[in-house]
């Protein structure tokens, strides 16, 4: 089986793709435009899907497209009807087995964007799904999950066991990438996780051409082409983003507690936050300002609500903000 091709490099940032649009457009190359949108609701991150959650918003980039990115929301608002926000590119892949013939090749350019959930329309295909149900062993906010152990790892050993030449590096990979042999959890490495388990052949979309091979062991929902693998780096760009720029703001209401700003940045990261450190580094940094008005939930006692200082944007547009992932 082919491993995936690795991501490339973002070509441009939202707004300057020209180039792009000029390099792809030809005989034999097609662009298809992707969409990661995100939204945390009740301290779930969600994606929104179709095609029965398993395919992203996607459509391909026609001549009368503007530019990348309005043929991107486009596509989006026309299948989901759901409004876009913020979006900035992510990343440009483009596979060799991804064309519909010997002389066609499809670039997929995709985008995360950051919303809010609003209900799907009646009748619609779209759906907001988390995006743990794809990768469940990225979210260790209840701890290590028994998956990882009892599945995983029995499976990337011998993996690692059957190319003897290749044994030290695959373990040291497997290693590096799930904290094992005293090595940390990076939360960031999602898109490596992943393209291991598809190079292990651990997941359905690895054995796609191979069903002789019997179902995948690992869980999580597969996806259609490479989907989840665009998913995948979109989780971790906003993993890695959320540590230097404040676009979590972007993904809770005008006004919030700072228990729910405390629980969108671990749903993010997958992974639990010291509530002193957090609320610590928030304030000092003066992220948020109070409202004057309490919290009406009557679930527990009433708590202050604050606001994001939009000024944060301009006062600190060169060094960025830091929010905390806690490594505890």
């Amino acid at each position: 089986m082919t491993r995936p091709e690795r991501a490339l490099q973002p070509t441009s940032p939202v707004g300057g793709d020209k180039d792009l649009e000029t390099s792809v457009a030809g005989p034999g190359i097609a662009a298809d435009l992707v969409a990661v949108l995100v939204a945390v609701t009740g301290g779930e991150p969600r994606v929104l899907t179709l095609q029965d959650a398993r395919a992203l918003p996607s459509g391909p980039f026609e001549l009368t497209h503007r530019s990348l990115q309005a043929g991107m929301r486009a596509w989006v608002e026309r299948q989901t009807h759901h409004p876009l926000g913020y979006v900035e590119q992510l990343y440009t892949f483009a596979d060799r087995d991804r064309g519909i013939g010997p002389d066609q090749r499809v670039i997929s350019i995709s985008y995360v964007g950051l919303t809010r959930e609003q209900p799907t329309v009646a009748g619609d295909e779209a759906s907001w799904q988390s995006w743990y149900v794809y990768f469940p062993w990225e979210d260790r906010r209840l701890g290590v999950p028994p998956a990882i152990e009892e599945v995983l790892l029995p499976n990337l050993r011998a993996f690692a066991d059957a190319m003897p030449t290749l044994r030290r590096q695959r373990a040291n990979r497997i290693a590096v990438s799930f904290g094992l042999e005293g090595k940390p959890w990076n939360e960031e490495l999602v898109l490596q996780r992943y393209e291991l388990l598809y190079e292990a052949g651990l997941v359905p979309e690895a054995r796609r051409q191979n069903p002789e091979f019997g179902p995948a062991p690992v869980q999580g929902r597969s996806m259609i082409l490479d989907h989840r693998r665009i998913l995948a780096t979109g989780i971790a760009r906003l993993r890695a983003k959320i540590k230097y720029h404040p676009v979590v703001f972007e993904l809770v209401p005008d006004t919030f507690t700072l228990l729910q700003l405390q629980r969108c940045v671990e749903a993010l990261a997958g992974r639990l936050m010291h509530k002193q450190n957090f609320r610590r580094l928030v304030t000092q940094q003066e992220l948020v300002e109070e409202t004057g008005e309490m919290s009406q939930d009557t679930r527990g006692r009433p708590a202050k609500l604050f606001r994001f200082r939009r000024e944060v944007l301009t006062e600190r547009a060169v060094v960025g903000t830091k929010l905390p992932i806690s490594r505890s």
